[in-house]
């Protein structure tokens, strides 16, 4: 009881510390707002909160489809004006999405910054199995990366290095299901889904196969930002459609997002780490990535990436899959090449590491479910 009084005053407390921002047309949350304060990057939750303080000055909001707001002092409730408002106010211009994507990879190294880095992270991640969450963890984490750049020719250590700081919420609920027997397999696709270039390169390839078919159309600009949808049908008959936002004084993408349309897929054999086989279905994916110049450089911000209608039958039962991992990058600073130390062993679980507490100010906020989650008990499935 004692415990459940401190956990709400400390809820309390931190609840004056906040700012949310809405959709001017109907005040509802906006969810993903990246608030670009001085020193520090925040993203509001799933509830249209970010934990800005008070005192807060000359920052900026930006989000997906909204226009950027640019606040000279706090306020407690920030109002996002869309794009648009009706398809009548769409700015039709034609974009050749595959030279753009292969000029913007073809110089990635020279747009991007690409020396030593070091990062002060929020790491998020939850999965769930037939719509019952059976996995959270919201930790602080530090990053390092050689050269912000993902190239499979390195090991693991050459291109990203993490330090646990401090693991804020971790539950993992046991069950008999293909999804949390988990097959310990720190592959390519892994790492790489961590770099934005590994996902233009992914993305370029599918441009270039033979039959591809796509569009993009830039619907509106600002100053020299663009705002940029395109639909992509692969020679192998994968189909994407997405957005993202371009610079064109600097030919830098500053915001991405695909999706990933693979649920028509038909069903197909895979084998669990004991040789068991099973029947498993692809499902649908969204990969994000934003970025902010920092100094003259651009430098990460945000990566997300989801999954849903992942399918398994597996002991004769059915699973559908959800999942979502998050890295919102708080601080950058250039850093040296000797990387972390103490660091992660990525040749184990992430979670069965040991932690480096590190004191520092609280930027994570809770959704309600993630709070729902944390609070009520666990059931115990037993021993398989």
């Amino acid at each position: 009881m004692k415990y459940s009084f401190l956990l709400l005053l400390f809820f309390n407390f931190f609840s004056a510390q906040k700012l949310k921002v809405i959709d001017v047309e109907n005040g509802k949350p906006v969810s993903n707002a990246r608030v670009l304060l001085q020193n520090q990057i925040v993203y509001t939750n799933e509830d249209g909160f970010a934990p800005v303080e008070q005192g807060s000055a000359n920052f900026e909001i930006s989000a997906s489809g909204f226009q950027k707001a640019k606040l000279q002092e706090f306020r407690s409730v920030v109002k996002l004006k869309r794009v648009y408002k009706s398809i009548d106010e769409v700015k039709l211009e034609k974009v050749d999405i595959r030279k753009l994507f292969e000029d913007v990879n073809n110089n990635y190294k020279k747009r991007y910054y690409s020396e030593p880095s070091l990062y002060d992270v929020v790491y998020k991640e939850k999965k769930s199995d037939n719509n019952k969450l059976y996995f959270l963890v919201i930790a602080e984490t530090k990053l390092w990366s050689k050269t912000n750049y993902y190239n499979h020719n390195r090991s693991h250590d050459k291109n990203l290095q993490m330090q646990l700081n401090n693991v804020k919420t971790f539950k993992n609920i046991k069950s008999d299901s293909i999804f949390t027997a988990g097959i310990k397999d720190f592959s390519d696709e892994y790492m790489g889904n961590y770099f934005f270039n590994f996902e233009l390169k992914r993305v370029v390839s599918h441009l270039k196969d033979e039959g591809s078919k796509y569009s993009g159309w830039m619907i509106f600009e600002e100053g020299n930002e663009q705002l940029v949808t395109f639909t992509i049908k692969s020679g192998l008959g994968i189909e994407m459609e997405g957005e993202f936002k371009f610079n064109k004084e600097d030919k830098v993408i500053t915001y991405f997002e695909i999706h990933y349309l693979q649920d028509q897929y038909p069903m197909m054999k895979r084998k669990t780490g004991e040789g068991e086989e099973y029947d498993y279905q692809l499902g649908n994916a969204i990969l994000v990535f934003d970025f902010y110049k920092n100094d003259g450089v651009y430098v990460p911000a945000m990566s997300r990436l989801e999954g849903n209608r992942y399918i398994a039958y597996y002991k004769g039962v059915r699973h559908e899959r959800r999942s979502s991992r998050e890295l919102i990058y708080n601080t950058f600073k250039k850093s040296d090449e000797k990387g972390l130390n103490p660091k992660m062993d990525f040749s184990k679980n992430i979670w069965d590491n040991i932690q480096v507490k590190e004191d520092k100010n609280n930027t994570i906020l809770l959704s309600g479910d993630e709070q729902a989650f944390i609070n009520r008990r666990l059931p115990d499935f037993g021993s398989k």
